[in-house]
């Protein structure tokens, strides 16, 4: 069943066993526990790896001295708030001046606040599309409310399946439509 950190719990349960009996709730509170605070702590190893942040940052470890930006409006950005309005974050400046540690810091906080996060570097990210656009390759905007992309031919690359009429039950002696 993968259940990890029950089984870490359930391991440490049993070396500490012979010392204190315990209650079975308590026991399975702590399995439960542990479990959910294991899940969270993979989930969030997971997120931070997929984000591919080149070095692992923080705002705790920012000196603020060196730098005009204020602290508070970096650390209501840590908030990870502007992401549900869908606002973008530009970060520009010369060589040095934090901006790779500011945009890791950001993401990292926006990781723990539940988000999903990609780190592009700019140079990286253009020469990237400057690539697919010499292959040919088109993104196409994402719809997630749209009802016929399955359908959809250039996303599949096959032809469309026609829409089908369901029928309906018709009681008897009445005319189908």
């Amino acid at each position: 069943m993968h259940l990890y950190g029950m089984a870490a719990a359930w391991a440490e349960h049993q070396a500490e066993a012979p010392s204190r009996p315990v209650m079975p709730e308590a026991l399975l509170d702590r399995l439960v526990e542990a479990e959910q605070a294991g899940r969270q702590a993979r989930s969030l190893r997971y997120q931070i790896g997929a984000a591919r942040f080149p070095v692992h940052r923080d705002l705790a470890g920012f000196d603020w001295a060196e730098t005009p930006l204020q602290q508070a409006h970096l650390e209501q950005l840590a908030t990870a708030g502007f992401m549900a309005q869908a606002h973008n974050l530009i970060l520009v400046g010369g060589t040095g001046t934090g901006k790779t540690h500011i945009a890791t810091a950001l993401g990292v906080a926006a990781v723990h606040a539940g988000k999903r996060v990609r780190f592009y570097n700019a140079v990286d990210l253009v020469n990237r599309l400057e690539r697919e656009k010499q292959q040919g390759l088109r993104r196409q905007p994402r719809q997630a409310t749209d009802p016929d992309r399955r359908r959809h031919p250039r996303r599949t690359g096959l032809p469309p399946v026609p829409r089908r009429r369901r029928g309906a039950a018709v009681p008897p002696g009445q005319p189908a439509l």
